[in-house]
């Protein structure tokens, strides 16, 4: 779409309807209960999409946990790290081992291929590791 084909009212008239749907005002996140409300959208959307990056709400989801990661940025200055040393930096603070986390990712071979950099961790191990340690489960994606 070329800059000479937009029309403002249109698009204006739509992005208010479809603000209108959600449950939260899309957007740069201004507060902490606005962070809690687009997390629990994000968590909505993680449920419905889950690891099908062909799904049609799967750019809405990145769009969403964009929004999250800016805000979070702002809040923390935390270093750019890789999910696998996240996830073995939260089992270290928290005295685990692979076995411990085996039952919620999904064995201790999973664990063990997350940490050795054979495996990824999926949306599905993201949203439980999240739930566990009380993080947003863009820290583990």
């Amino acid at each position: 779409m070329s800059a000479a084909t937009i029309n403002p009212t249109v698009i204006g008239s739509a992005w208010k309807a479809f603000q209108d749907l959600l449950p939260v005002k899309l957007g740069t996140i201004q507060s902490n209960t606005q962070y809690k409300q687009v997390i629990s959208l994000m968590n909505s959307l993680l449920d419905v999409v889950g690891d099908n990056e062909n799904h049609a709400l799967a750019d809405f989801l990145d769009l969403v946990s964009q929004l999250v990661e800016d805000y979070e940025s702002t809040l923390h200055l935390i270093p750019d790290a890789s999910s696998h040393e996240v996830l073995r930096f939260v089992m270290e603070q928290n005295g685990l081992n692979q076995t411990d986390l085996a039952e919620e990712i999904g064995g201790q071979s999973v664990v063990s291929d997350i940490l050795n950099e054979k495996r990824r961790i999926n949306v599905r191990q993201a949203k439980l590791l999240a739930v566990r340690f009380g993080v947003s489960p863009a820290a583990f994606l």
